[in-house]
């Protein structure tokens, strides 16, 4: 490794720490003012511009990296409609389930959450990685867009605001609400590693990956145990 290569990298992993001096601030901000203010969550606004945001960041991503194939105009926009027409649908059928509480315990038979997560992914991931257009999009994307992409996870500390004022289990806001806030502070830290392209800047995504995922698994699991049942 000659020393031009060894300055970069230590370069890009002081930049991704300087990332979490005006992170880690704004987000313990932003908690206060909604546990001040607990109008703002209840109010659904923070989570609707959130998730639409990140809709359309998934969106833009998609296109840009299309984009970056050798695929005609044509074949991009087709591509792009065979993927964002499916997930917009199933988006907006699992928020609305959510908003008429189609996912608290007791309120159908069968396990209605982990089907909304789990049935997507089952259908849709074989069916995209057989696609070799998708391929080609994987290949041209960057690996750094999916894990900044991650950054939205910091508007998880609702969850610990939520804990605080005692309308969320703590074994459910604690858990949830930190791990999605750890997963968030560090996504931009682990997009820089992953830029790198050092073996040890793979290995700190990989742990935060391994992390993040950890989190998602315990909120769903929590979030299932503690949830209300149908009142009778």
């Amino acid at each position: 490794m000659t020393v031009s290569v060894v300055h970069a990298d230590t370069r890009s992993t002081s930049q991704g720490w300087r990332s979490l001096l005006w992170l880690a601030p704004l987000t313990a901000l932003w908690i206060v003012l909604i546990y001040w203010q607990p109008i703002i969550p209840t109010s659904g606004v923070p989570t609707t511009l959130h998730q639409l945001t990140v809709h359309g960041f998934i969106a833009l991503g998609l296109w840009l990296g299309l984009e970056r194939t050798d695929l005609t105009p044509g074949q991009r926009r087709t591509t792009w409609l065979a993927v964002m027409i499916p997930y917009t649908l199933w988006f907006a059928v699992a928020w609305s389930a959510a908003i008429n509480g189609a996912f608290r315990t007791g309120a159908s038979p069968l396990p209605v959450l982990p089907l909304a997560i789990f049935l997507p992914v089952i259908i849709g991931a074989p069916l995209l990685l057989l696609s070799n257009r998708v391929r080609q999009v994987l290949d041209a994307m960057p690996a750094t867009w999916l894990v900044a992409l991650q950054l939205y996870r910091l508007f998880g500390s609702w969850a610990l605001a939520a804990g605080l004022h005692g309308a969320l289990p703590g074994v459910l806001a604690w858990p949830a609400g930190i791990g999605d806030v750890l997963t968030g502070l560090f996504a931009v830290p682990a997009a820089i590693a992953v830029a790198t392209g050092t073996a040890q800047g793979r290995r700190a995504a990989i742990i935060w990956n391994i992390f993040g995922l950890a989190d998602f698994a315990v909120a769903i699991t929590m979030g299932m145990i503690t949830s209300p049942g149908r009142s009778s």
